[in-house]
C-alpha cells in the first residue's frame, strides 16, 4: 500500500513560500506538474502484463502487451503511427534498372502482400491519417488504393522474385517460395519503424526539437523515398520542391499544398522503393479503479506517450498533485545520458522530455508546435524591400568559435521574432541569466562548425543537428530584462523575463513552425555546457555516439560513468578556483558569478552525485541499471503549473461532412 504523500510535501511547499500561508489556504500554485515522483523502468514485454495485474506499472511505453489475446478488465490504450511496411527494388541488378519493368512488378507484389493476413493497415501511400496533411493526400491515398483493386489478385501470375524480409512484420508476410537462397536478390521487404524515420532529422541538442515540419506526411515521404531514387532528373526537381517547401518560397497556402502533393508523386513514381501500409503502435494503461489508475492522458499522434507532452498532463487518479508514477518501457538503455548529443532511445527521449524543459514542444494532434518555456510574436516585411532590417547591434556567432560579433549595417531578414523568455532557476539553484540564453548559440556555431585551429572542437551530431538554424539565423539581440511579480493572497513571485529579437532569413505560413526553428532558449545552465565542451577537448568522451567510435573513447554520460564524473568532477573544482569564464561569455559573466556558478555545480554532484542539472520540472533523483527516478522541482521561479496543458486530454475532433 501507498503512503499519502500530501503532509510531507505540503509542509516542504509552504516553508519554500516566500511569505506567510495559512494553515487551511490551499498552495497560490503549485509549480511543475501532477506526480511528484516518475519511476521510469525497462519492463521485457512478457513481464509487463503481469506488473499491471499487480498495480506495479501504470503505463507500458513502446509496445502492444496484447496484440494476440484479451485486453484484460480496467486496460486502456493510445494509438499512434508505429511504422511503415515497405517494399525496396534492387536498383543495383540490371534486371531493376527499367521503371516500367519495377512498377510492374511492384503491382503484381503489392496485390500478394495485401491479401497476406497481418497486423498492419493495407495503405499504399506515404501519408497516413497520423500525420496532419492527410486530408491534402486524401484523394491521392485512395487512388493509389483503387490501383490494386477491391479484390486483390493473389495469383501474381508471372511473379518471380527473390525477396528478402527484414523485421518481424516483413518475415511473416513474404512466402517461403519467393525467398532467395543468399546469391542475389531482387527486391527487399522491410518494416521501418517511424521514429527511426526521423530519428536523423530530430534534433536532439538542449531544448531544441525540430526541425519545424518533423510531422508533416510529406516529410516523412521525403526521408522514407528520397534516398531510393535514382532518375537523376527526378532527383533534381525532388530536391527544388523540397528546398521550396522548407523555406517557405512560394505564394501561398494554395500552391504550397500543390508542391507538398507533388512532391509526394515524383518520390512514387519510379518504383525504387514503394509503400505497401503501415502499422499502429497500441500503447496500453491502466484506467481501472480509482485507487491504481491515471487519467488526463495527453499523447502525440506519431511518437505516442515518449514525448513531453504526456509527462505534463498525466496524474494519478487518487492524488490530485501528487503521487508516484510508474512507467513500463520496452527495450533497454542504449544510448548515454547527455543531453547535446545523448538521450536517442526510448528510454532516453522519456527521460528527457521530463527532465528538461524545451522552448517549444511539438503539438501533439497537429503539425505546429506548442508555446513551453518562450512566448513569440512574429513580423514579417516592414521594410521597403520587403525583408525586415536587422539592427547594426544584433550579434551573431562565428562560425568555427562562436564568438559573438556585430552583424553590422545593411543585412535584412525574411521575418523577426520577438521572444519573452520564462526564465526560471536550475536544479543546482542558480537562476538563468542571458548568459544561459545565448549560450546554445555560441556552442552550435563553435562545436557544429570545422575550423582548422580547434580540430577538437567538433562533432558531426552537432552540426547536423544545428544546421537548419545557421543557416536560418540572421541576428537575434537582447532588448531588455522584464521583471514581473505574481501576487497571491498567501504570496508574491517574482519573475526575471528576457526579451530577445530573433532575425530568420526565411519564414514559414505557420507561425508557430517559423518560431521553432531558433528559439532563444536553453534548459541547460551556460556552466555545464561549458564543462562538457571541456570534457570532450581533454578526451574525456565525445558528445556523440559516432565520434566517440571514431575517436574511441566514451560516449559522454553525465549520470552512469563514473570514471568520466570523476574527471568532471576535478574540472569543477579546479573552474570554481579560477572562476573561469569562457572567452565568448566576457562582459556577460563576472569572476564571481563564475565561481558562484561552478560552486553550486559542485554542491549538486556532491549531494545527487550526478551532473544532469535543468531548469525542467523533474530532477533526475536516483538510478540504477534499466530504471531512473525522477522528482518533481517544486521550485516557486518555475513558471508553469499543473493544468498549464490540460486542454490536450480531451482534442477537438474534426469530421468530413461534405466533399
Amino acid at each position: 500500500m501507498r503512503r499519502k504523500a500530501f503532509p510531507l510535501l505540503g509542509l516542504i511547499l509552504t516553508s519554500l513560500l516566500p511569505t506567510r500561508a495559512g494553515a487551511d489556504h490551499p498552495l497560490p500554485f503549485t509549480p511543475s506538474y501532477y506526480p511528484h515522483e516518475i519511476r521510469i523502468q525497462t519492463v521485457d514485454p512478457s513481464a509487463a502484463a503481469k506488473l499491471f495485474a499487480t498495480h506495479s506499472i501504470h503505463a507500458y511505453v513502446g509496445g502492444d502487451l496484447w496484440a494476440r489475446g484479451e485486453v484484460p478488465a480496467g486496460m486502456n490504450h493510445v494509438d499512434s503511427l508505429g511504422s511503415y511496411l515497405a517494399v525496396t527494388f534492387n536498383t543495383g541488378s540490371k534486371a531493376w534498372g527499367d521503371r516500367h519493368t519495377r512498377c510492374d512488378s511492384a503491382g503484381k507484389l503489392v496485390r500478394v502482400l495485401a491479401t497476406e493476413q497481418g497486423p498492419y493497415i493495407f495503405s499504399p501511400y506515404p501519408v497516413t491519417p497520423f500525420h496532419m496533411d492527410y486530408l491534402q493526400h486524401f484523394d491521392l491515398a485512395e487512388s493509389a488504393k483503387r490501383q490494386y483493386g477491391s479484390r486483390p489478385d493473389q495469383s501474381a501470375s508471372g511473379l518471380s522474385l527473390k525477396v528478402r524480409s527484414r523485421g518481424k512484420l516483413a518475415e511473416k508476410l513474404v512466402p517461403l517460395d519467393w525467398r532467395g537462397n543468399g546469391q542475389g536478390w531482387d527486391a527487399t521487404v522491410e518494416e521501418i519503424d517511424a521514429q527511426d524515420l526521423v530519428s536523423s532529422a530530430r534534433i536532439s541538442l538542449n531544448g531544441w526539437l525540430g526541425p519545424p515540419w518533423i510531422k508533416e506526411g510529406w516529410f516523412h515521404a521525403y526521408l522514407l523515398l528520397a534516398r531510393s531514387v535514382t532518375d537523376e532528373s527526378a532527383k533534381r526537381d525532388i530536391d527544388a520542391l523540397y528546398q521550396r517547401l522548407v523555406t517557405g518560397a512560394y505564394g501561398g497556402e494554395a500552391e504550397q499544398l500543390t508542391l507538398e502533393r507533388r512532391l509526394v508523386s515524383l518520390l512514387l513514381g519510379g518504383c525504387e522503393r514503394i509503400v505497401v501500409g503501415y502499422t499502429v503502435k497500441r500503447e496500453y494503461f491502466n484506467d481501472s479503479d480509482y485507487a491504481e489508475g491515471i487519467e488526463n492522458i495527453a499523447y502525440d499522434s506519431q511518437a505516442g506517450f515518449a514525448s513531453p507532452i504526456f509527462i505534463r498532463t498525466v496524474k494519478l487518479k487518487d492524488y490530485l498533485w501528487n503521487g508516484w508514477l510508474r512507467l513500463g518501457v520496452a527495450g533497454k538503455h542504449r544510448a548515454a545520458w547527455n543531453p547535446l548529443s545523448g538521450f536517442t532511445d526510448v528510454q532516453g527521449r522519456l527521460i528527457w522530455s521530463a527532465v528538461s524543459d524545451p522552448a517549444v514542444i511539438p503539438a501533439p494532434y497537429s503539425a505546429s508546435w506548442v508555446a513551453n518555456r518562450v512566448t513569440a510574436t512574429l513580423a514579417t516585411g516592414d521594410s521597403p524591400s520587403g525583408g525586415v532590417e536587422v539592427p547594426r547591434d544584433a550579434l551573431i556567432p562565428e562560425p568555427g568559435t562562436g564568438a559573438l560579433r556585430l552583424v553590422g549595417e545593411g543585412r535584412t531578414a525574411k521575418a523577426k521574432v520577438v521572444y519573452r523568455v520564462l526564465a526560471s532557476a536550475f536544479h543546482d539553484t542558480t537562476r538563468m541569466t542571458v548568459a544561459d540564453v545565448l549560450y546554445p548559440f555560441i556552442f552550435s556555431y563553435r562545436w557544429g562548425v570545422r575550423h582548422p585551429q580547434n580540430r577538437n572542437e567538433y562533432d558531426p551530431s552537432v552540426e547536423s543537428s544545428t544546421a537548419l538554424m545557421r543557416d536560418w539565423l540572421q541576428g537575434l539581440r537582447v532588448v531588455r530584462v522584464e521583471t514581473e511579480v505574481k501576487r497571491f493572497e498567501e504570496a508574491n513571485v517574482t519573475y526575471q523575463v528576457p526579451v530577445v529579437e530573433v532575425y530568420l532569413k526565411y519564414a514559414l505560413p505557420d507561425a508557430q513552425q517559423t518560431t521553432a526553428v531558433a528559439p532563444p532558449w536553453s534548459t541547460l545552465p551556460w556552466h555545464l555546457i561549458v564543462l562538457m565542451e571541456e570534457a570532450v577537448k581533454r578526451g574525456v568522451a565525445a558528445f556523440s555516439r559516432e565520434e566517440a567510435e571514431r575517436r574511441g573513447i566514451g560516449w559522454l554520460d553525465l549520470v552512469r560513468d563514473r570514471k568520466a564524473k570523476e574527471r568532471l568532477a576535478s574540472l569543477v573544482k579546479d573552474f570554481a578556483r579560477q572562476g573561469y569564464v569562457p572567452s565568448s561569455l566576457k562582459g556577460l559573466v563576472t569572476v564571481a558569478e563564475s565561481r558562484a556558478r561552478w560552486a553550486a555545480l559542485r554542491r549538486f554532484y556532491e549531494k545527487h552525485g550526478h551532473f544532469l542539472v535543468t531548469n525542467g520540472p523533474y530532477r533526475l533523483d536516483r538510478w540504477s541499471e534499466g530504471s531512473a527516478v525522477l522528482q518533481a522541482f517544486r521550485d516557486f521561479t518555475y513558471p508553469l503549473t499543473m493544468g498549464a496543458f490540460d486542454w490536450y486530454p480531451v482534442p477537438r475532433k474534426a469530421y468530413v461532412s461534405t466533399a
